[in-house]
């Protein structure tokens, strides 16, 4: 890459320059949507749209106050909105009915959410023009409308408190000179080319809303990450070589492997969130695993060619010089540590287990949600809509859970048994004590318009995503239509926002085992072949799923029991989005094992100059305990830019992606891995002969 250093940036200004200019559009390729192919919500989704030619994602749902309003009055209001629909082209309105004296009327449009979303500003301005001021417009257009700026504006502030952290951090480390600026252009041409494939991506499949957060926040740290890491070899290096070129090649050959051996890791785990059938945890896959392969890419050629580039005048400075400049890289602290584990390693390992389990005990009170509707922004109209429509006319109304089925015929909605049948289930419905109200009858918009399809609308007294909702949903299905009286041929589905929540739960339980399994098989293999040990990649991967479970367990102690939420600024939620935990583990245990290789490279490479193993431990943690504090610290002010966001998801996966990051990099790395590799001894570096006679 030396040799062809023009061409590498040349390639590089072109891919950062195209992903800029596609980031700027790529909010409007951008869905929301929870939607599990093939499960039985999708399907009844799918009998909506053929039956009621409805779209659920292009939906708009308009509330309006009519207290004390006359039942002229309230005639008047549903053709008022009725006319302001009009601003839509194409659009009708599907369901108008009063409960708890709110009018919910939902608009449909032939649109996807994106297209919708368009509209959303037009649709409030016609319901002013026509004098209803106190209309609320909400609904998934709405919300996607509502909610984007509001996310630009987190990420914006997110990313601002990353630059300056790591700025200030690098100055520490480098000094001021301009070997600085390395890392904020590496991150800068990864990120921008990361978010130009997502747009590419985003042409053709379904990619989620948070993705441009997700990957410029944990993309910025893992960028700076791996550039720190390689900058911190060559200031060795040059400083013993005296040559660029040597130096650039000897850090390639050691910290460049390392970066790449980690970056897999973290991509593997990100592509296993592929096994998961669902587009919205695929899409968090395409875009987490494109974050470290393009990041390798980077590490092995940008980087590379930058440093080739500025040459020894790279390592001038002004003024001041930084503590790398210094020659050793450890400090009084960190030898004292090092000593104190070196001498007392059971000590040491049973201090660190006991505190770690004592940290994964609020795990247990675990519970999840597919969503946390109640958790937007409250100066948003969208959001302020379903909470006042929660507190008038339960909090199910705006997201009911629907009873759709084809009846086979025409007219077959009209039959006596069928009309009796519904009227059955109505009444059985409406008796459990979780329904607030159940809507059914023989016309639109609960009948389509040949008569052939049917539907029933339950109204939760429970928030979209709650336990109660949820166990609601599975309890139609397994009880109430089994045991109705319509014609056990008729295909019957449950479907609507509650029923959506449920399977995409349910799928994300029975996908995580996979995940788990391939991500741990794949780390392990990589890991065995850097370490040439089968004992040390146990011993990583144990580590890691520790730190998982401290992770877990802090998003439960903050979101759900409220610990320290009022100094985080954080929802106080009953439960967690189930996203955020298979999210969690995808980027945390690459993130991780980030520092594990580093470190466990180090002593590999002083054991392998005949060192004994307590020294080799030794030189290995004081030789890079600072540059792994350093890039913790900014990965971890990347993350904070999440937990700062207004987003219940983002918030939960920036507080357990940070925790997991400064716990691993404290208690794990400086007390229990070199605590255990002590005790392990000679069984650190045991492996087949095949494995120790590779090079």
């Amino acid at each position: 890459m030396i040799q062809n250093r023009f061409k590498v940036l040349s390639l590089w200004l072109i891919l950062t320059s195209l992903g800029t200019f596609a980031a700027i559009d790529l909010d409007q390729h951008l869905t929301t949507s929870l939607t599990v192919p093939g499960s039985e919500s999708a399907k009844a989704e799918e009998m909506l749209a053929t039956g009621f030619n409805e779209n659920t994602e292009g939906t708009f749902t308009v509330l309006l106050n009519f207290k004390n309003a006359s039942p002229e009055e309230i005639s008047a209001f549903e053709s008022q909105i009725a006319d302001a629909s009009w601003v839509i082209p194409k659009s009708r309105v599907s369901l108008q009915r009063a409960i708890g004296g709110v009018l919910i009327t939902n608009i449909s449009t032939p649109n996807n959410l994106n297209e919708a979303a368009k509209y959303t500003r037009d649709l409030r301005q016609e319901l002013r023009k026509l004098g209803l001021a106190n209309a609320q417009v909400t609904g998934p257009p709405a919300i996607k409308s509502d909610v984007s700026p509001v996310m630009s504006d987190d990420l914006k502030r997110g990313q601002l408190f990353a630059i300056v952290v790591a700025f200030i951090v690098l100055i520490l480390l480098l000094g001021i000179s301009f070997q600085i600026l390395i890392p904020f252009a590496f991150a800068l041409a990864t990120i921008s080319t990361t978010l130009g494939l997502v747009y590419l991506i985003a042409q053709k499949y379904l990619m989620v809303l948070y993705i441009p957060n997700i990957v410029e926040l944990i993309g910025f740290g893992l960028a700076l990450d791996y550039s720190l890491l390689i900058a911190h070899r060559y200031r060795g290096s040059i400083r013993t070589l005296k040559n660029v070129d040597l130096a650039i090649s000897k850090t390639m050959n050691t910290a460049g492997r390392t970066v790449v051996i980690s970056g897999l890791i973290v991509a593997t785990g990100m592509t296993s969130l592929l096994l998961v059938p669902i587009p919205f945890v695929r899409s968090l896959g395409i875009a987490g695993a494109l974050i470290p392969l393009v990041s390798i890419f980077a590490a092995l050629t940008l980087q590379p060619a930058l440093l080739s580039y500025l040459g020894s005048h790279g390592n001038r400075f002004w003024k001041f010089g930084g503590m790398w400049d210094r020659g050793r890289k450890s400090t009084s602290i960190v030898a004292r540590i090092t000593a104190l584990v070196i001498r007392r390693p059971k000590a040491v390992f049973v201090l660190s287990i006991s505190t770690l389990t004592i940290l994964i005990l609020p795990i247990f009170a675990l519970s999840l949600t597919p969503s946390s509707m109640s958790a937007l922004p409250s100066n948003l109209e969208s959001s302020a809509a379903l909470n006042w429509a929660s507190d008038r006319a339960g909090a199910g109304a705006t997201t009911p859970i629907a009873i759709i089925m084809d009846l086979g015929s025409p007219r077959a909605a009209t039959s006596a048994e069928n009309i009796s049948a519904r009227k059955d289930l109505v009444e059985s419905l409406a008796s459990n004590k979780e329904v607030f109200t159940v809507a059914g009858g023989e016309n639109q918009p609960y009948v389509d318009e040949t008569g052939r399809y049917l539907r029933i609308l339950i109204i939760s007294r429970s928030e979209f995503g709650s336990a109660k909702s949820q166990s609601l949903v599975n309890e139609i299905r397994v009880k109430y239509l089994p045991e109705s009286n319509f014609d056990k041929s008729i295909p019957i589905y449950v479907g609507g926002a509650g029923a959506q929540g449920v399977d995409l739960v349910s799928k994300l339980k029975s996908a995580l085992p996979a995940i788990v399994l391939l991500t741990l098989i794949f780390a392990y293999l990589l890991l065995v072949r850097a370490f040439r040990s089968v004992i040390l990649p146990l011993k990583a991967i144990v580590l890691d799923l520790l730190t998982t479970a401290v992770s877990y367990a802090a998003i439960v102690a903050v979101v759900q029991y409220g610990f320290a939420s009022s100094i985080l600024h954080t929802y106080k939620l009953p439960q967690i989005e189930a996203w955020v935990l298979v999210f969690v583990f995808a980027v945390l245990f690459g993130l991780t094992m980030d520092y594990e290789v580093f470190i466990v490279s180090r002593i590999r490479e002083a054991k392998e100059r005949g060192l004994n193993n307590s020294d080799a431990v030794a030189e290995g943690i004081t030789e890079t305990v600072g540059v792994i504090t350093a890039a913790a610290l900014i990965m971890f002010a990347a993350l904070i830019g999440l937990v700062g966001g207004h987003f219940a998801g983002l918030q939960e996966l920036g507080l357990g992606l940070a925790v997991g990051v400064i716990i691993d990099a404290t208690v794990v790395r400086m007390f229990l891995l070199p605590s255990a590799m002590i005790l392990l001894g000679r069984w650190n570096w045991w492996a087949p002969k095949f494995l120790t006679s590779q090079r």
